[in-house]
């Protein structure tokens, strides 16, 4: 692994970018800053890399805003309807920083926040451990959540990521990586000629501002992806050409499991999703409008990436019978998500 500075944060404290390779020629650029994959290089099938996800190659546009590109995003993923929950009897608000909703942690949430660093070698593989302590009452939240990250590049060319989390007091927790991927290249365009697969039978709807209904509904002939589609021929069909919170079909409750499978047709890049959570949401990137600028100066357009987040239920707080987002003291929240990556027809 290797480890280069990528700049300074305005009150002077060093940012860190990780190189990890592995044998196959996969390469990830990782910074301690959100938590960020900024690149990740992958062969095609004549063994031609190039750069599948969306990002910038210098710190300074990450401080500025833009849409989650790499991100680790908590406590919790996603809107949290007005910011508001009950727990343990005691009522909360947390910044309302997508009105009417709380989003993706709040107004400085994790993708915000330098994490401290250390480098692990298990049998000869290279893993990037990434930590941070949100203080009691930060963005809202209560108690003190020490959280570790752990990426590693897999001999099996999968980039897995280990989230862990505890707490001195019950709060919230839901945490994912919020990447942008193109399987033709972050400068390719579109993901409209890109094939999807969800191994997803039941999704939840939400209203016109993406409020979740806690429902949980089969999937529609719209936004039924089990049979793979070309998202072009799918999008115009989508709520809002945004996406939807899925519900992964799987046969217990914390196994790894295969949640989504994307093929770029010319390239023959395949991308499967696998995690342990119960939730996928998948978002086809329709708000991109071109006004931010990649890795190559390529502005990214409406669906130049599409997302595959992995996560609990994000309003599970608010909607009984969809499950947990609550960690208490003693416990230990643990989830497993990887992207794993091949070629293929």
């Amino acid at each position: 692994m290797e480890q280069i500075s990528f700049g300074n944060l305005p009150d002077g404290r060093p940012v860190t970018l990780f190189r990890l390779r592995n044998a196959n020629g996969l390469e990830a650029a990782i910074t301690n800053y959100g938590c960020i994959i900024t690149a990740l290089h992958v062969p095609d099938r004549n063994g031609k890399l190039a750069d599948v996800v969306l990002g910038f190659d210098s710190l300074s546009p990450y401080l500025g805003t833009h849409p989650f590109f790499g991100a680790i995003v908590g406590r919790t993923v996603g809107r949290l309807g007005s910011g508001k929950f009950t727990l343990e009897g005691k009522d909360y608000a947390l910044a309302v920083n997508r009105p009417p909703h709380h989003i993706h942690g709040g107004n400085i949430g994790f993708d915000k926040k330098l994490w401290d660093f250390s480098v692990e070698t298990t049998e000869g593989v290279d893993t990037l451990r990434l930590a941070y302590v949100s203080a009691d009452g930060e963005e809202g939240y209560p108690g003190n959540l020490t959280t570790t990250v752990t990426y590693t590049l897999t001999a099996n060319n999968e980039l897995k990521i280990d989230y862990r989390a505890t707490t001195d007091a019950a709060t919230l927790v839901n945490l994912t990586n919020h990447s942008y991927f193109n399987l033709g290249g972050e400068a390719h365009g579109t993901t409209t000629d890109h094939e999807v697969q969800l191994f997803c039978s039941r999704f939840t709807p939400t209203d016109d501002n993406l409020t979740l209904s806690g429902k949980i509904t089969p999937v529609n002939t719209a936004n039924d992806f089990r049979k793979p589609a070309l998202l072009g021929d799918k999008l115009e069909g989508l709520f809002l050409q945004h996406g939807d919170n899925y519900w992964i079909d799987r046969e217990d409750e914390k196994s790894l499991t295969l949640a989504a499978k994307i093929r770029h047709p010319e390239s023959g890049r395949v991308m499967e999703a696998l995690t342990t959570e119960p939730c996928l949401q998948f978002y086809t990137a329709k708000y991109l409008d071109g006004s931010l600028k990649g890795k190559t100066g390529q502005p990214y357009k409406a669906c130049a990436g599409l997302c595959l987040e992995c996560q609990s239920y994000p309003e599970a707080i608010n909607h009984p019978g969809t499950g947990s987002i609550t960690l208490l003291p003693g416990e230990v929240y643990s989830q497993t998500t990887a992207y794993r990556f091949s070629t293929g027809q």
